[in-house]
């Protein structure tokens, strides 16, 4: 299985959680900057994570403009799977999360979502990450994993 994990991240909250995702769900994976993203990239992988901290209720700006970059041709067919990282408040959960988000826009292109977008919480806005959180994400890579085996 050829894994592609793309974030963004301000703070270095985002990227650990990328990197514990990309480390955990086995097979060949790579994790790569939403702005570092090539079109080989895209084309070479069978499973697409896609993640970015949630900014104003949606994806930050470089993450929008890597979604807007995607081609159908690129996403059509392949399991995809989308999370965020997230303040726990009401007022964040007013303005929604940048994972649901992600998901729509891979799933309008094609992608199979292949479970429910994820949140990851941290503490303020620049962190750190909430207690666990990292656990969290490698349990659900490991959810990952079962609906998309290695190969």
């Amino acid at each position: 299985m050829k894994t592609l994990v793309v974030y963004d991240s301000a703070y270095g909250n985002t990227e650990a959680i990328a990197v514990a995702i990309g480390a955990a769900v086995g097979g060949e994976s790579k994790v790569v900057r939403a702005g570092e993203v090539g079109p080989p990239d895209l084309g070479a992988g069978d499973l697409l994570i896609v993640g970015s901290p949630t900014y104003g209720g949606k994806p930050t700006p470089a993450m929008l403009s890597f979604l807007d970059r995607v081609s159908e041709a690129a996403v059509k067919g392949v399991d995809v799977a989308a999370f965020d990282t997230r303040l726990s408040s009401r007022l964040a959960a007013v303005f929604g999360y940048a994972a649901p988000k992600i998901a729509s826009a891979l799933e309008a292109k094609g992608g199979k979502l292949i479970l429910p977008a994820e949140g990851f919480l941290v503490m303020g806005k620049k962190g750190p990450l909430v207690d666990g959180e990292m656990e969290h994400a490698v349990k659900w890579s490991g959810a990952i994993r079962v609906l998309h085996p290695p190969k």
